[in-house]
């Protein structure tokens, strides 16, 4: 059940059972300002990936389950409050609600570790070690930021509103055209080859990649026909742009 309602948005829909506090992915995705599910979800799938990076088990912090929804059964993610920090970490930079995630968490975070600590009075060696654990924290956050901070932003150019980028533009980014480069993404096996109805190609991201958060297949309409229209995120272009250089040179 939801925790007491507090004055934060996040408190609000905060949860508690027998194994403790979490959150639902469901629950966090409009507060992050995200207005569809699959694309919220590449940001839980995104911190799914940080916590393995630091040895941990995924499954410990953002386990997924499926739920009922009507007459429909959908899938959601039970949240630590670690997990849902990464997962605001690994949200979109531009959305001040992630901005407003972030600090929540990390708050919590800290204030949680403060109660946990124990009440008796520490010795002068104790506060100075503290504050020297608390100083090299600081340190490895602001480096951890430092780092990502241009990840997150050098492609901000070739982004539309819900931060995707188009084949064309990534191929205008590659200095190529879309068929050279949709057509070599099928060669190194990222991409399936399929012909539409109408007789033209229109390939396609595997599955795994678009799991990965790497692309994203959405539905549009265009003339009254619904087709399928490829973009890539941030990560996807990173993986296009660093691998470009060497098929090129081939």
């Amino acid at each position: 059940m939801p925790g007491t309602p507090v004055g934060s948005p996040f408190d609000q829909i905060r949860r508690e059972d027998e194994v403790g506090e979490f959150w639902l992915a469901r629950d966090l995705q409009p507060l992050l300002g995200y207005l569809r599910w699959e694309d919220f979800k590449n940001s839980v799938e995104r911190a799914k990936q940080s916590i393995t990076n630091t040895g941990q088990a995924a499954h410990l912090h953002a386990s997924e389950r499926s739920e009922a929804s009507g007459t429909t059964v959908r899938s959601n993610y039970r949240l630590t409050r670690y997990g849902a920090y990464l997962v605001a970490m690994n949200g979109d930079p531009r959305k001040p609600e992630v901005a407003a995630a972030q600090t929540y968490f990390a708050v919590q975070t800290r204030k949680a570790e403060l109660a946990a600590e124990p009440a008796r009075p520490m010795s002068e060696l104790e506060m100075a070690k503290k504050y020297v654990e608390a100083l090299e924290r600081e340190e490895r956050v602001k480096a951890e930021l430092a780092i990502a901070a241009p990840k997150a932003g050098k492609w901000d150019e070739f982004l539309n509103a819900e931060g995707l980028c188009g084949m064309t533009e990534l191929a205008d980014l590659l200095h190529t055209d879309v068929r050279t480069l949709t057509g070599w993404m099928v060669e190194v096996g990222w991409f399936r080859k399929q012909t539409s109805r109408f007789g033209g190609n229109r390939n396609l991201p595997r599955k795994p990649l678009q799991d990965s958060g790497a692309f994203a297949v959405k539905q549009e309409t265009k003339n009254g026909f619904i087709f399928p229209v490829v973009y890539a995120t941030p990560a996807g272009i990173d993986m296009v742009v660093d691998a470009w250089p060497n098929r090129a040179a081939a």
